[in-house]
């Protein structure tokens, strides 16, 4: 491992300490390294909103001076335009800084290349690609939305031993009960980390979901509802509760309160999907049902999926759906099984 590797491997570390409050910026750390190899600043980005890591290193160097001999080593390339917040290229620029190590371009369409441009033209020597692969894997999310102009698409569903996600309606028993204590709060952990959280009108009907993060410190997410007809009960949490949902159908645009009612064509995922693109989200968690997340499936328009297979067995109701995707992980957790695919 050269040098560059060494330090960028440390500004990676620094960046996944803003998981789960960046979004939908990504995550973005920064090392500052003087030429005898001391590291005098290092920041990541807190927060959306908030100052970018960049912005966070360079405060924290004591000695100002020292900035002109130093190397900063940035996960993500250096802003160029003005959001909220001035451009982080300008900043480097500014504290005449000669060296910026960029570990992958950003993919955003006001900057990619752009920022690395603005330091070159200034005479600020660039290198980019270090530890390419890495970065880019921090923030799949940011990439896909970017790079898709749709949200990055998480399925999630829990199923009995037996491939079953629910009984028949006669059983009494829905929703079916398969999470334990510990995965429920994992899956609110996951919950905190997307922008948005999809269910369709049956599941919002038969469930009656609040859709927050209750089990884990965090944000809750957008709420969207799929209902092409407005079938929803009007005693629903999604619509009652004063927590912003979007309920997507095929009859009206309307907003009272927190809800807002979009018109668009339910049977056309990646529609509602540029649609919610387009309003800043950049991932979404799709927690049924069954026709949502078949749907999304069979057009391949999904990242990842968690599923949860409990040991419990039921012997009918409701299949699973059937999905091929590349094993990136399974946990045993509780007598349970989290596995997570990729679509890859």
């Amino acid at each position: 491992m050269n040098d560059d590797e060494l330090y960028m491997r440390r500004a990676l570390q620094l960046a996944r300490q803003g998981e789960g409050r960046t979004s939908p910026n990504p995550m973005v750390g920064a090392v500052i390294v003087a030429p005898d190899g001391t590291i005098i600043g290092e920041g990541w980005h807190r927060k959306c909103g908030e100052g970018h890591a960049e912005v966070n290193a360079v405060a924290s160097v004591k000695d100002a001076d020292l900035l002109r001999n130093s190397t900063i080593y940035v996960t993500l390339e250096p802003c160029s335009h003005y959001g909220k917040t001035p451009p982080c290229a300008k900043l480097l620029i500014e504290c005449g800084i000669p060296r910026v190590v960029v570990g992958c371009l950003d993919p955003f369409v006001e900057v990619s290349g752009r920022g690395v441009r603005m330091l070159q033209d200034a005479g600020i020597e660039v290198v980019t690609g270090v530890l390419e692969d890495e970065c880019r894997a921090l923030n799949p999310r940011f990439f896909t939305a970017h790079t898709c102009g749709r949200p990055w698409v998480q399925l999630k569903w829990a199923q009995t031993a037996d491939g079953y996600i629910g009984l028949p309606p006669e059983a009494g028993e829905n929703p079916l009960r398969m999470s334990t204590p510990v995965t429920m709060r994992l899956m609110h952990r996951q919950r905190a980390l997307c922008d948005a959280i999809v269910v369709g009108a049956n599941t919002a009907n038969i469930d009656n979901p609040s859709l927050t993060t209750r089990y884990w410190p965090g944000r809750n997410a957008l709420r969207v509802v799929l209902s092409r007809n407005l079938s929803l009960s009007d005693n629903l949490n999604l619509l009652n509760d004063g927590l912003p949902t979007i309920v997507y159908n095929g009859l009206k645009n309307e907003e009272k309160g927190a809800v807002q009612w979009v018109k668009i064509d339910c049977d056309d995922a990646l529609s509602w999907l540029k649609d919610l693109y387009r309003r800043g989200v950049t991932s979404v968690m799709v927690e049924g049902g069954l026709q949502v997340l078949n749907h999304l499936i069979a057009a391949g328009l999904w990242d990842e999926a968690r599923i949860e297979t409990s040991p419990r067995q039921v012997g009918q109701g409701v299949a699973a759906p059937g999905i091929d995707g590349r094993v990136a992980s399974r946990l045993v957790i509780d007598g349970n099984i989290i596995t997570h695919l990729l679509n890859a």
